[in-house]
């Protein structure tokens, strides 16, 4: 991992996050271009590049707990007040039980297909096809969404569990997780507004607890001592900075526009780079 490397991972980080275009596929064809270009073989990521990618990871992460902090101390007062007064009706209370609730089904489903995420990280033919499927999906809510005249602006527990459980499928890199979850949203009659919200909100706990368990679990602190230190943080700061960038202008986006741009971008992504990586093996 090189500095040009680390911030170059940084920015498609901080902008692939919290766009439907999946933030992992980005991460792995970014790598495995740079790979091809500088004649490198295309193999199993070093402990440093998924270490990397996690610490990307968690300066977006950073971004959407800037962003939306507002609304996190709202719900996390809510919630500490219904548990003293026993009475759960407050929405912002049960935002925040549904938020539980729809992470702990990402959870079991994202954890038997964890290994097999970790192995496309190096078949990024395989991770193009997962794009184009995302792509179709995005446009296919799209056409779902306009034949549900009334659009909700909350959400319930069958629609966090949904969410959570697109959130889950979206392990798999390819399968964009704001793309998958917002999508579902919509699937379920949320307005682009809320189903973005609580996309947002709903990537806090897992993104937290997947920064803190992996280096907890997988790093070996005497490898950890060998990484490039200057260039995973300058990365993990880019990737903070142009993700509340994205996070601020794609509110405002998706507040008067369809995802149909980011799905037709995933389809010819998707195709392209499967294709590319096809032949160059």
């Amino acid at each position: 991992m090189n500095f040009i490397q680390a911030i170059l991972m940084g920015i498609v980080q901080g902008l692939s996050e919290f766009l439907p275009i999946s933030s992992s596929a980005h991460l792995v064809f970014t790598s495995n271009f740079y790979k091809v270009f500088k004649g490198i073989e295309i193999v199993q990521q070093s402990s440093e590049e998924v270490f990397f990618d996690i610490m990307v990871h968690l300066g977006t992460l950073i971004a959407v707990v800037i962003f939306f902090r507002k609304d996190i101390i709202q719900i996390l007062k809510a919630m500490w007040t219904a548990l003293k007064t026993k009475n759960w009706s407050n929405p912002e209370a049960k935002i925040g039980l549904y938020i539980i609730a729809g992470t702990i089904v990402t959870i079991a489903l994202a954890l038997p297909i964890n290994e097999i995420a970790e192995k496309l990280v190096y078949t990024p033919n395989i991770v193009g096809i997962l794009l184009f499927i995302t792509g179709f999906t995005l446009l296919y809510s799209e056409y779902m969404s306009k034949n549900i005249p009334a659009k909700k602006d909350t959400v319930d527990l069958t629609t966090s569990i949904l969410i959570g459980l697109a959130q889950g499928l979206a392990a798999l890199p390819g399968f964009s997780r704001s793309g998958w979850t917002i999508a579902t949203g919509l699937f379920c009659g949320l307005d682009r507004t809320t189903a973005a919200r609580y996309s947002f909100l709903l990537s806090i706990p897992i993104i937290l607890g997947a920064s803190m368990v992996y280096p907890l679990v997988k790093i070996d602190i005497h490898e950890a001592l060998q990484y490039n230190w200057e260039a995973i943080i300058a990365g993990t700061i880019v990737s903070g900075a142009v993700g509340y960038l994205c996070i601020k202008y794609f509110m405002k986006f998706i507040s008067k526009f369809s995802l149909a741009i980011f799905g037709y971008y995933c389809l010819i992504a998707g195709l392209a780079t499967a294709i590319f990586f096809t032949m160059y093996k």
